[in-house]
């Protein structure tokens, strides 16, 4: 069982802006009303996506996003990464304090480390783990085979769905591994927003 104010209290001491909502819902509200006028880039995410985000943003914000569906996936990865705001999910979250993340194309990563005014971690109580130990490991072997499957990708993570097999596939969707110890220095401000609701991967 998580202890919020205990994880939230982590947070704030590795220098990360946290906030706190009991559903999704809320936390989408939220966050629309945080940003506004802006350009926003946003990652590769089931929870960004479950929770009605481009949608809500784009009313408002101009809005990049590779799944928006205008078949400039490229184009829209570049400009995502030279946005104002950024917004993701993560992998896992360990209640040690560590942000891990994995990526193929690592669009995602990237822009969790540099560049940005403002990035918007959507974390929901499914992603977290008791240590950095227990977070790779869910991010390994949880998270980035139910993203193989998702893209219908030849791996044996996705054909079995079981384990991450630490393949040489071509298909291979774990490129890269990203673990934030605390907010990145070229980030303006890091805001972690805990949804006490499973939410995505």
């Amino acid at each position: 069982m998580t202890n919020w104010d205990a994880l939230t209290q982590t947070l704030e001491r590795h220098g990360f802006t946290v906030s706190r909502f009991a559903t999704g819902r809320e936390a989408a509200a939220y966050i629309d009303g945080k940003i506004d006028g802006k350009t926003v880039g946003m990652g590769g995410s089931i929870t960004l996506k479950d929770l009605g985000l481009y949608e809500l943003l784009a009313a408002h914000n101009t809005v990049h996003w590779h799944w928006s569906g205008d078949g400039q996936p490229a184009r829209a990865r570049d400009l995502a990464v030279g946005a104002q705001v950024y917004l993701s999910s993560v992998n896992a979250l360990a209640e040690t304090g560590e942000i891990i993340n994995i990526d193929g194309t690592c669009n995602r990563v990237a822009s969790l480390l540099y560049g940005h005014e403002e990035v918007y971690l959507v974390v929901g109580a499914n992603k977290i783990a008791p240590d950095a130990e227990a977070a790779l490991w869910r991010a390994r072997n949880v998270a980035s085979p139910k993203n193989a499957q998702r893209l219908g990708r030849k791996t044996p993570c996705a054909v079995k769905g079981d384990r991450c097999y630490d393949c040489d596939s071509p298909e291979r969707v774990c490129g890269s591994l990203v673990t934030l110890w605390r907010k990145p220095g070229g980030i303006g401000r890091m805001e972690v927003v805990l949804v006490e609701e499973d939410l995505g991967y």
